[in-house]
């Protein structure tokens, strides 16, 4: 349901970026607590909760590949976390598992390996699709940690790259990808599949690292810092 404003006092659009890495983020963040809440592992939890076999085999893969084991979340600056969608419902199903080290002193994040599984029906190019998820997942750790365009009450104070901070190449996680094959499937888009399990990982990553949840992105130095104060 929806109600058009066709007159409005700012000329509005929408802004260019994925609406899936923001939702992802806010949905898998919340999955996470509720297993918390529950006293179940993340992963055991979401397997738990999904009848979609498509599902559950990119998260027993991605689990299986980063030897995800129950009960071993992290703590002490270091953490693990996963995150899984099925991209707008209706293309490739991502899941990530992110591992992260924080340093409580400064706030500095680091994410330096992730882990991704991916179906994406019927695989025709194999090289491409591992390519497309793993810049995906860098894509979306850049905006995580460090993205952001910043304002004042009059005007836009990010104007240039000097002022926009993105990851720079040795900040770059390790990305493993297993692609599952579906031959009986139709091939369906993948081009924008990782970036929201990519964050929702790093977020639960970092949530199991500190044992405090950071509901604002991106996850700066200074953020995390004053969250953990």
């Amino acid at each position: 349901m929806n109600h058009l404003l066709p007159e409005m006092p700012v000329r509005v659009s929408a802004l260019r970026t994925l609406g899936a890495y923001a939702n992802v983020f806010a949905l898998e963040s919340f999955m996470d607590e509720l297993a918390l809440a529950a006293g179940a592992d993340p992963v055991e939890f979401r397997l738990r909760h999904l009848s979609d076999p498509r599902a559950k085999a990119v998260i027993e893969t991605v689990a299986a590949k980063a030897g995800w084991r129950p009960g071993t979340r992290g703590g002490d600056g270091r953490g693990r976390g996963i995150g899984f969608a099925k991209y707008k419902n209706l293309a490739t199903y991502v899941a990530v598992v992110a591992e992260v080290e924080v340093d409580r002193e400064s706030g500095e994040v680091k994410v330096p390996r992730a882990w991704a599984a991916a179906d994406a029906g019927l695989v025709v190019n194999p090289d491409g699709l591992s390519n497309q998820i793993e810049g995906g997942v860098i894509q979306s750790t850049s905006w995580t940690l460090r993205e952001a365009v910043e304002f004042d009450g009059t005007r836009i104070l990010t104007g240039d790259w000097a002022n926009y901070q993105i990851l720079r190449m040795p900040e770059v996680p390790t990305v493993q990808v297993t692609l599952i094959d579906r031959p009986g499937e139709k091939s369906v888009g993948a081009g924008e599949a990782a970036q929201g399990p990519a964050v929702a990982a790093i977020a639960n990553a970092v949530a199991n690292a500190t044992g405090r949840r950071i509901r604002d992105l991106p996850l700066t130095a200074g953020r995390v810092k004053a969250a953990l104060t």
